[in-house]
């Protein structure tokens, strides 16, 4: 709690020892901006340091000091095949942690509630009957949306998106694509005005120059199923992963990626009400497990392939000028060599310049982290809790944040 200062005197260059003084000695404000530049793990013991410390987490202006900071490291917001746990990997300080508050989302009636969508300082939830919550996992505080109503009851739902942001008070937005390609349309939650607003339907674009790989082409054998479950082998995709989607703004306009059944990547406009679909990566007869990602506002695609009895992942960036994929970052193949044969199926999740990877076969669970601007690849420790090693299948990357209201 003491710091000592000291400064070099511009006479003689000595280091001149000044008095020590305590967190105590600051005033209110200063006192609170301090505390906010901690990290968000510190907010669960700041209550029983004093009775300052308790009565300033629990401040609105201590609130505000936190969302005053620019940017904090993210949290994965593990999904265990049980959907009961409530674990996070805290990219911080490099730990597993479990979350102490109540879980209000395993209320009776909200037990079969599944992940589905993460941004900023929250985490949405789609329940079994179509509804929607959205919760900050970090204070434990979640709120119920209104119903959703749409103009046909069967239309199939392939992403849901969420975007938070904090000015003078916390908003987000929901954003839900649904149909059979080529008839998609959207629906927003806008918090602002808490409802839903009226369904838009989206037109394919009109030079889209991939329209050759059309997933409805009856011609074409696709390994891919909508629900992520490669036909030709054992790969299972996550049930919260069913949904993957991405969301990005580029020159002010909000482009929403998603996988359609084939495993093509399908470019959601929103702006303008139209959509495109991307150029195959791999030919149709190849096996892989594909899944898309968010990484500092552009959408990228992880790749899991085998080929010459050799397993590669790899990650790929669309060239808008050429129409074509690049290739920007792939694992060391010393890494990858052990899965193959093993089928496993890649879950990813994007957070500034790195990449969450889970990885889940019969036969193997690992996770893995990506630094895009090192291309340095790290396996992450095993997650143990009460002595038994936890397994999970997806990951939501958020960041935490205890000044964000739902």
């Amino acid at each position: 709690m003491a710091h000592s200062l000291k400064r070099k005197s511009p006479e003689n260059g000595d280091n001149l020892l000044f008095n020590s003084f305590s967190l105590d000695d600051l005033n209110e404000d200063l006192f609170e901006r301090v505390l906010s530049w901690l990290p968000t793990s510190s907010f669960f013991r700041l209550t029983s340091v004093c009775k300052r410390w308790k009565s300033a987490a629990a401040s609105v202006s201590f609130k505000l000091a936190c969302s005053q900071v620019p940017s904090r490291d993210p949290w994965f917001f593990m999904v265990a095949p049980s959907l009961n746990q409530s674990v996070i990997f805290d990219s911080a300080e490099n730990s597993w942690k479990r979350l102490n508050h109540p879980n209000l989302l395993l209320e009776d009636s909200n037990k079969s509630c599944i992940p589905v969508a993460a941004s900023n300082g929250l985490v949405c939830y789609r329940t079994e009957l179509g509804n929607f919550i959205v919760s900050n996992p970090v204070t434990g505080s979640c709120c119920e949306l209104p119903p959703l109503n749409l103009n046909s009851e069967n239309q199939s739902l392939n992403a849901v998106v969420m975007s938070a942001s904090f000015n003078d008070q916390m908003s987000y937005k929901i954003v839900l694509v649904f149909g059979e390609l080529p008839n998609l349309s959207f629906k927003v939650y806008n918090s602002s005005s808490a409802c839903w607003e009226d369904e838009n339907a989206l037109g394919r674009k009109v030079d889209d120059s991939s329209s050759d790989c059309d997933s409805t082409d009856d011609n074409v054998v696709y390994f891919l199923s909508k629900a992520g479950n490669v036909v030709a082998s054992s790969m299972q995709r996550s049930p919260t992963k069913q949904y993957s989607s991405v969301i990005t703004n580029k020159d002010g306009q909000e482009i929403v990626y998603f996988l359609s059944s084939s495993g093509t990547v399908v470019a959601c406009n929103l702006t303008c009400k139209s959509f495109l679909e991307y150029p195959r990566l791999l030919p149709v007869f190849c096996e892989y497990s594909i899944d898309i990602v968010e990484c500092n506002g552009e959408m990228l695609v992880v790749l899991l392939s085998e080929f010459l009895e050799s397993t590669s992942l790899r990650v790929w960036k669309f060239d808008e000028a050429n129409r074509c994929w690049q290739q920007i970052a792939a694992m060391p193949a010393s890494m990858s060599h052990e899965w193959y044969g093993k089928k496993p199926d890649i879950n990813c999740v994007g957070a500034g310049s790195r990449i969450f990877i889970c990885l889940n076969s019969p036969e193997l669970c690992t996770y893995v982290t990506c630094d895009l601007v090192t291309n340095k690849w790290v396996e992450l420790p095993k997650c143990c809790i009460n002595g038994e090693v936890m397994e999970f299948m997806s990951a939501f990357s958020f960041e935490p944040r205890i000044e964000a209201s739902v």
